[in-house]
């Protein structure tokens, strides 16, 4: 090879390594910013949140007179009502504590009203050997107050096509439900029940409500981090180490 096919060769390396360290930072630092951008939409969020919770519970009139879930969601309510214990449901495969079990769900009709909010009244674990086996529940009869907070409607996971409609199901649809058992109940929000009655026997150890802000700032690091690393290696391998070649061989 010539001199001048060694210095094309050498120049175009040069080049090629160059554009590939550029794309390689750029795109980090991009991800890092869109990963900063994910955490300051939730701190927002959170912060809507935390106000929300702090703001004075509501209660029955206050839920009758809603505009929708957001003028609910997060806030802490007394609700006055009867427990509507024949439309109970069982929603399985739910985790509280790492350990699985039911969800327990039941519609609560509010005093002063025939239309009923679906309570997520808390956890019991399944029969261990028969799995259609429904747990004993003590459900008050009467009127009850209800310590809650006000939620979207429960969450759902992954369910294949004509799931059965009994007590026990994998998911739940308000409005399905409510066509279902012909009675009128919210269908954009739901009630997390929070105080603890041992007579009932359900676990209420519901997870904090938290928009996972540090996973963004961590992977926003992450990214940050690796641009850094890209950069050092580029500055190291094409000029810090040649110059040293050249220092040592001089």
């Amino acid at each position: 090879m010539s001199l001048g096919d060694y210095l094309w060769s050498a120049r175009s390396r040069f080049w090629y390594v160059t554009l590939a360290a550029l794309l390689g930072v750029g795109t980090t630092l991009a991800l890092g910013q869109w990963q900063l951008g994910r955490a300051a939409t939730k701190q927002a969020l959170q912060a809507e949140i935390d106000a929300q919770s702090a703001r004075t519970p509501l209660d029955n009139a206050d839920v009758l007179a809603n505009t929708g879930l957001r003028s609910v969601v997060h806030r802490r309510a007394s609700l006055r009502g009867v427990w509507l214990a024949d439309a109970t449901i069982f929603l399985d495969n739910r985790q509280m504590d790492a350990r699985q079990g039911f969800f327990v769900l039941t519609p609560l009709r509010l005093t002063g009203s025939e239309r009923a909010v679906m309570v997520q009244r808390g956890w019991v674990p399944r029969h261990f050997t028969d799995r259609n086996r429904l747990p004993d529940l003590q459900t008050p009869s009467g009127e009850v107050s209800v310590q809650v907070r006000m939620a979207p409607p429960p969450s759902k996971l992954y369910d294949f096509a004509g799931a059965p409609l009994g007590s026990i199901r994998q998911n739940i649809d308000l409005t399905e439900f409510a066509s279902e058992k012909r009675f009128p109940i919210w269908t954009d929000f739901s009630a997390i029940e929070l105080a603890h009655d041992a007579r009932d026997g359900l676990s209420r150890n519901w997870p904090v409500v938290n928009t996972g802000v540090d996973k963004h700032h961590g992977y926003a690091f992450q990214w940050f981090g690796l641009s850094a690393l890209i950069a050092g290696l580029y500055a190291w391998f094409q000029f810090i180490q040649p110059r040293r070649r050249r220092h040592d061989v001089s």
